[in-house]
């Protein structure tokens, strides 16, 4: 059964599954679809063409599916899919896709966006990633599954960050950040491999060891050459094992941002059991 509170003012027009809940004050748009079991607290307005999963929670004053703050937008018949199971805590706001991005902003299954976060046009954020309060993602941010972003952090527009990677509290994210890495400082730089999450994940000690290895080739030893060559030996070393392969592709992969590294080359980063 569907319950709407009374103050609430939902479009006749918007479609809603079985057993949603929508509460005092909160506000649905014409062309938004709440899948089943989805609850929106007070003061919530969703609007645009906005998809939410099922399951996904909504607390109180969010602000989902407005239009982007870009001011190339012109109204376009952009879109925001938000998948199953999520936490939208008090006051995130999450904005619908651009014309210039691929006209779609999605948020993954299993993903919490904490207080205060900000999603903006076009970003892709994969399954059970962790956003955390007052993070700031830039336009068409790319952030791989199980990713955390520590409080306070800031990511600049057209950043990838990599699966299983851990953004330190209060970091200032310029360049891609790879697969496994952590990255923390005011203009953050790489301190080395998310273990504890490889390891709360499932990893076992063999892959742990390839990535250990293939990381202190890639960022560590200066002689092992320029990075190209760098890559070409971890490929042969370790290309097997599937964790490295994720980091191989990744820095394979286009970007218009620089790759996040450690501070020198040959600087023993420490390897952080973040979580």
């Amino acid at each position: 059964m569907v319950t709407i509170h009374p103050t609430a003012v939902v479009d006749p027009a918007a479609q809603l599954g079985a057993n949603v809940s929508i509460g005092p004050y909160a506000v649905i748009g014409p062309n938004v679809v709440l899948g089943d079991g989805v609850t929106v607290q007070s003061h919530v307005v969703i609007d645009g063409r906005t998809t939410i999963g099922a399951g996904t929670t909504i607390y109180p004053f969010a602000s989902i599916g407005l239009p982007p703050q870009d001011l190339k937008y012109k109204g376009e018949a952009s879109v925001l899919e938000i998948g199953a199971n999520c936490i939208i805590r008090e006051h995130v706001t999450v904005n619908p896709g651009t014309e210039g991005g691929g006209m779609v902003t999605r948020v993954g299954d299993r993903v919490m966006l904490a207080i205060g976060s900000h999603v903006a046009h076009d970003c892709l954020i994969g399954n059970g990633c962790l956003v955390m309060n007052h993070v700031l993602l830039g336009g068409h941010v790319v952030i791989g599954d199980y990713a955390v972003l520590g409080g306070g952090s800031a990511v600049h527009q057209f950043v990838r960050i990599g699966k299983h990677a851990m953004i330190g509290g209060l970091s200032g994210v310029e360049n891609d950040v790879i697969p496994y890495g952590t990255v923390m400082g005011n203009r953050a730089r790489l301190e080395g491999l998310n273990i504890l999450g490889m390891k709360r994940r499932g990893f076992g000690r063999e892959d742990i060891h390839a990535v250990r290895n293939a990381y202190k080739m890639l960022f560590l030893d200066a002689a092992q050459g320029v990075m190209a060559e760098r890559v070409v030996a971890v490929e042969q070393t370790y290309g097997s094992a599937e964790a490295v392969r994720d980091i191989l592709d990744f820095i394979g992969g286009h970007s218009s941002r620089a790759l996040c590294r450690p501070a020198t080359d040959g600087h023993q980063a420490t390897e952080g059991d973040a979580a």
